[in-house]
């Protein structure tokens, strides 16, 4: 069997492609130690409430100590539930000082939507049945959106917050 030289040529880019891909991807598993959450924590998701961090009293940004915060959103139909404020109204805004670390726990009721808080590190999806969580130092100044990233309806485009970093 004879393969031309242009069939060899791409053979050869090919696998040389393949190899250098595996290559990336097992250095930053093993070496950078990158890899997926393992620590699923899960939650009824027809009782999201049971869980004291989704008690509506706890929703929203709670100061643990100097510098660490945690936001405790339930995300559900075109809606960041971030708590309500003293009138009741839903609170759409939280405010973060520049430099604080704040551990974002998100979780949902009903179907799969994406948390980013864009122009961050803050990029999760949020599961029936499961809290997302990641801790990140929030580094920037500024008004930074959270949208969601993953379609979950009709009104996907209407589900939003911002989250305030000042100096």
């Amino acid at each position: 069997m004879h393969i031309h030289k242009f069939e060899k040529i791409w053979l050869i880019f090919g696998i040389g492609s393949l190899i250098a891909f595996l290559l990336i991807l097992g250095y930053g598993a093993f070496w950078k130690g990158t890899h997926p959450q393992s620590h699923g924590v899960t939650i009824d998701p027809n009782n999201i409430e049971a869980h004291e961090a989704f008690q509506p009293d706890n929703l929203g940004l709670t100061k643990v100590d100097d510098d660490k915060y945690i936001v405790n959103i339930v995300a559900s139909a075109f809606n960041y539930n971030l708590g309500t404020d003293d009138n009741g109204s839903p609170v759409k805004n939280i405010r973060i000082p520049k430099g604080a670390t704040v551990l974002f726990q998100v979780t949902t009721s009903d179907v799969v939507h994406g948390f980013n808080v864009a122009g961050t590190n803050v990029n999760m999806m949020a599961e029936p049945g499961y809290i997302s969580s990641l801790e990140t130092v929030m580094k920037k100044a500024g008004t930074f959106t959270i949208v969601c990233n993953e379609y979950c309806g009709m009104g996907h485009h209407m589900m939003y917050a911002t989250v305030e970093v000042y100096e």
